[in-house]
């Protein structure tokens, strides 16, 4: 394994969406929610709980932080930010995925992407 693949363990299904809605630009939690959703189509809809689980295990883990506050938002909200680490993580992640697909397509399972 690599240095960096040891640092990063598998990312989940819910991690891994926080990552891609986090890869465009700071969101707060409510807007990942939503961007997760819209991004799916509606077939992943995070709860709070689910939410806020992940967004600790990415802090935790430094893929993630809170992100500065700008003036003209709202004080309420806090807004998360992918680190260098998050978007090496979510690069692995992808790749990896890829390779699932290839294999998959190898074997003559349909794969729609």
């Amino acid at each position: 394994m690599s240095s960096s693949k040891e640092k990063h363990s598998r990312l989940g299904w819910v991690e891994l969406h926080i990552l891609l809605a986090l890869g465009g630009a700071d969101l707060h939690g409510y807007a990942i929610m939503q961007k997760v959703s819209h991004d799916t189509g509606g077939r992943i809809r995070l709860g709070a709980g689910t939410l806020y689980g992940a967004i600790k295990r990415l802090t935790v883990a430094r893929l993630i932080a809170v992100a500065p506050q700008r003036k003209s938002t709202d004080q309420r909200r806090v807004c998360y930010r992918i680190l260098a680490a998050g978007r090496e993580a979510l690069r692995e992640e992808l790749e990896h995925i890829g390779q699932v697909v290839r294999i998959a397509r190898s074997v003559g399972m349909p794969v729609y992407a």
